[in-house]
């Protein structure tokens, strides 16, 4: 029972423990959705000659345009993107290096506070998870006691399966508000097309992680109570079938013990009368021998 309990216990802090690895990686890394966003290439300059719209100028006649006859997409740049719950980042058209917005500022005003509310919860479910994991380390500890064992076991359910409700609600809020702002965003912000990010996959596989450590403990608790009681419901019968048979055995002592007092009882009582018979016959004999001897005399 302790080997097959420690195995579950260890197996539900693995669970917690990765769930807790991901959804922190999730929470501060910026790459929940990815994609690019189209922009109008700069102007063409000593510094950057490629990548841009070269409008030139006439030497002759410096007021006269010279018109860039690039039509479509070819007079745009596609930068890649990639955004998380704190910040959404691009490249810099003009060096190598990208620039990071916040993307609560991005955030369409209606759906502020459903980004906030996300925010909230996906901290809350880490600290829960964070909660469980302690009391599924305690337990682990702890294994011999299976009375403190059992309660360790029911509250870090009960933790867990809080924290993966509460994770699965920030996701699918932060998912809302990404979608709403896509469409009511910057219009320098909106995306070409876009994707979800490995860190969006992460996030979900912190919450199958989660679930699958709480559905571990609830069943490492349900079968700790089924073979505690089992093994309780044997002890009870054993005892009773022991007490059973010390009964059997002293009333059988006690039958005994009186059938042996009456057997001698009765011998007794046979051995006296016996006794009584025999006395006048013998006298009855005697006289009659007697007699015989005295009328052998005359």
């Amino acid at each position: 029972m302790k080997t097959t309990r420690k195995c579950r216990s260890l197996l539900s802090v693995t669970l917690n423990f990765f769930a807790i690895f991901f959804s922190t990686t999730a929470f501060i890394t910026t790459y929940w959705c990815v994609g690019t966003q189209r922009v109008p290439k700069p102007k063409c300059s000593k510094l950057r000659t490629h990548q841009c719209i070269d409008y030139g100028v006439n030497e002759t006649d410096p007021n006269k345009v010279v018109y860039s006859w690039e039509t479509g997409d070819d007079r745009f740049l596609f930068r890649q993107f990639h955004t998380g719950i704190w910040f959404s980042c691009e490249e810099n058209i003009h060096d190598e290096s990208e620039m990071c917005r916040s993307f609560i500022d991005l955030a369409p005003p209606s759906e502020k506070g459903m980004l906030w509310l996300s925010l909230v919860s996906e901290m809350l479910y880490i600290v829960l998870l964070v909660v469980g994991f302690s009391l599924m380390c305690l337990d682990l500890v702890h294994s011999s006691n299976v009375i403190d064992g059992l309660k360790l076991n029911a509250f870090a359910a009960i933790f867990t399966v809080l924290s993966g409700l509460l994770g699965m609600v920030a996701h699918v809020m932060y998912t809302q508000v990404f979608q709403v702002t896509v469409s009511l965003g910057p219009p320098d912000w909106r995306p070409y097309n876009w994707d979800y990010g490995w860190s969006f996959c992460m996030a979900w596989a912190s919450f199958t992680c989660c679930m699958g450590a709480s559905v571990t403990t609830l069943n490492s608790y349900t079968k700790t109570v089924i073979e505690f009681r089992h093994k309780r419901k044997t002890f009870e019968q054993s005892l009773r079938e022991e007490h059973a048979r010390e009964a059997f055995g002293y009333l059988r002592e006690c039958s005994l013990h009186s059938i042996s007092k009456s057997v001698e009882v009765y011998s007794s009582q046979t051995l006296k009368s016996g006794r009584k018979t025999l006395t006048p016959a013998d006298s009855l004999d005697l006289s009659d021998i007697a007699t015989s001897l005295g009328e052998e005399q005359c």
